[in-house]
């Protein structure tokens, strides 16, 4: 069987689309975002779309399967938030693990169901945590940390060892706009095999460039970022979130100089609009994205906020007849 790493040197591949975009199509309410099993929770439990991996798990194994049949090779787990520091939220730290292991099996589920006769590979999504290592929440105080490093990589040791059971093919780090924060998710993967003894499953990182100061959030420019993760010997870096792919341009070629890995990128569907939604077609995004893999910047393109399985059928529609970007020590090569 081919591995992620032998198909990417062949072809440029497809990861999936935004998962809360098509969760929002459903309008699904708070009774079906609670099921029977938590129709008597404490707290409102309407937006935490991870825990629909339990409650309406043929929903999430449904758009998996949109994703799929749109041209996707790589589909992510539905666990952006899945760990319990954000599980926090709802009072359901202590279903973290359940949540993890759940979303792994749906999307095993939907890989099978697809079929396909194509390699596909699922993604164990590790989302960037609503708290934050290297910035204070207390503009008064910018030495206080609501969260600790043990706390973090304790939090994400837990959902990679669920992922890993529920058996997914890679871990992605993504949405980083605290290098800290995903260095302390490395710091966990890292540690969660040396425990357990099971191969080391590659990883994607994925950071997320806030505005065109070319910064993530806590200030580092990507090179920096860059450099702030290689030590993790990544499968992929790359760029997802905040920006659309018009904006997002001259970083996805940055980093294509200087990353020594397979690189990846997937925006939103353009800027949102006054009213928070996203207005670019599919055809506008795919057209971006085939810019990019012809000047030769991408190794794994897709979508993030806004984008559908229209999104990513136009995208790989655009992009299956272009070389992906050859690795530096191969380049040097030829």
């Amino acid at each position: 069987m081919e591995t992620i790493s032998d198909c990417l040197r062949k072809r440029i591949l497809i990861i999936d689309g935004a998962m809360g975009t098509m969760i929002q199509r459903h309008r699904l309410t708070e009774e079906d975002y609670r099921g029977e099993r938590f129709k008597d929770w404490p707290s409102d439990l309407k937006g935490n779309n991870d825990l629909l991996c339990l409650t309406q798990p043929d929903i999430i194994k449904g758009i998996h399967l949109e994703y799929l049949e749109a041209g996707a090779d790589i589909i992510e787990t539905n666990t952006f938030n899945a760990q319990r520091v954000s599980m926090a939220d709802y009072h359901m730290e202590d279903l973290a693990y359940e949540i993890n292991v759940a979303a792994a099996r749906v999307a095993r589920e939907a890989v099978r169901a697809f079929g396909g006769g194509r390699p596909v590979f699922i993604a164990g999504a590790i989302g960037p945590m609503n708290k934050t290592l290297s910035l204070s929440p207390d503009v008064n105080n910018p030495g206080f940390r609501s969260v600790s490093f043990d706390e973090v990589s304790d939090a994400y040791y837990e959902q990679v060892k669920a992922l890993v059971e529920g058996g997914v093919d890679l871990l992605l780090i993504e949405t980083i706009f605290d290098t800290l924060n995903a260095k302390a998710a490395i710091y966990a993967i890292k540690k969660f095999f040396r425990d357990s003894g099971k191969p080391e499953l590659p990883i994607m990182i994925s950071g997320t460039i806030t505005d065109a100061s070319g910064r993530t959030l806590s200030g580092q420019t990507l090179e920096a970022f860059y450099i702030s993760v290689q030590h993790a010997n990544p499968l992929s870096v790359g760029l997802n979130c905040a920006l659309g792919a018009a904006e997002m341009r001259p970083h996805v070629e940055e980093l294509s100089h200087i990353a020594g890995c397979f690189t990846s990128a997937y925006p939103n569907a353009g800027l949102p609009n006054a009213m928070g939604e996203y207005d670019e077609l599919p055809e506008q995004t795919a057209h971006f994205i085939e810019e990019w893999a012809r000047e030769g910047y991408v190794n794994i393109v897709g979508g993030c906020c806004g984008t559908t399985p229209d999104h990513i059928r136009h995208i790989a529609e655009q992009v299956k007849k272009l070389a992906p970007r050859p690795l530096p020590e191969l380049a040097a090569a030829l």
